[in-house]
């Protein structure tokens, strides 16, 4: 039985849970860290696909039938436990195959992210997500995930990986495509799962990059940048980004970008190069 408030819907379609693990790219020496398996379905699968699995799952009448089945199991480890706070900074190289509870996915992918740049702390609270509290954990990228394979809400996802110049381009599609090179590879029905949720689904993969997209001085700036820029999306530059403390006008000039441009029309690129430039007032 599915329970509401941990916003979990099960996909049980052989066919689609063969497609995910074919879009995850895995590899027989893979270590695979599968976010909220539920019944354990995609976890067989997986199973049989990889060197090893840890399964991660908040439901504990969930995970002790997970438990008794893979009781024996050499290769499937069942973590019981909330995957916001697992320490995936003690893993070696891994990826991630997840069917995320829509509730949570920004937090989830912020998570996965952060250890790769430590400024990242910073964009959680511009989406209004609590810091996760990490002791000794060092403040470098640290993390050795190498990509993320997730079934999210179709909605997100196409935000994730639009490009400049459309509605969906936005902080979140810079916050990933800064770190990660995400595609979306398919489209879900939301009839294919129990419970029928609200919206379809779609799998998304992110290849982890080994450094950033773009070159900047100062990370922190940056995304500060394109957050100021995008909380008043529809005005043009030279008006959102006032409250920077800039001569606005000379930033831009010196950017080489124009005042009248929308940040929706900025490449990750340009904003890379307004924030180099911020530095030389």
């Amino acid at each position: 039985m599915a329970k509401k408030r941990l916003g979990q819907h099960f996909l049980s379609d052989p066919s689609i849970l063969q497609r995910i693990v074919e879009a995850a790219r895995l590899a027989p020496e893979d270590l695979v860290v599968e976010i909220g398996p539920g019944p354990g379905k995609l976890t067989r699968i997986l199973a049989g696909t990889v060197r090893r699995v840890i399964a991660i799952e908040l439901d504990e009448a969930l995970c002790r039938t997970l438990w008794d089945e893979y009781a024996q199991a050499e290769n499937v480890e069942v973590v019981y436990g909330d995957a916001l706070e697992y320490p995936y900074e003690d893993l070696p190289e891994f990826k991630v195959v997840a069917n995320i509870p829509y509730y949570i996915t920004t937090p989830i992918i912020f998570r996965l992210l952060e250890n790769k740049s430590a400024p990242l702390d910073m964009l959680r609270k511009v989406q209004g997500i609590p810091p996760v509290e990490k002791e000794g954990i060092p403040d470098f990228r640290t993390n050795r995930l190498k990509s993320m394979t997730l079934t999210i809400q179709k909605e997100v996802a196409e935000r994730i990986v639009a490009s400049p110049g459309g509605k969906d381009y936005g902080v979140l599609s810079i916050m990933v495509q800064y770190l990660g090179d995400p595609e979306l590879n398919f489209v879900i029905p939301k009839q294919a799962f129990r419970p029928v949720p609200k919206v379809d689904s779609a799998v998304i993969y992110i290849r982890i990059r080994k450094q950033p997209a773009v070159h900047v001085h100062n990370e922190e700036q940056f995304f500060r940048i394109v957050r100021t820029a995008f909380s008043q999306r529809r005005k043009m530059l030279s008006n959102s980004l006032k409250n920077t403390g800039e001569n606005v006008k000379k930033w831009l000039d010196r950017a080489e970008i124009e005042g009248f441009r929308r940040p929706e029309t900025l490449s990750i690129g340009d904003f890379a190069r307004l924030a180099n430039t911020f530095e030389i007032s």
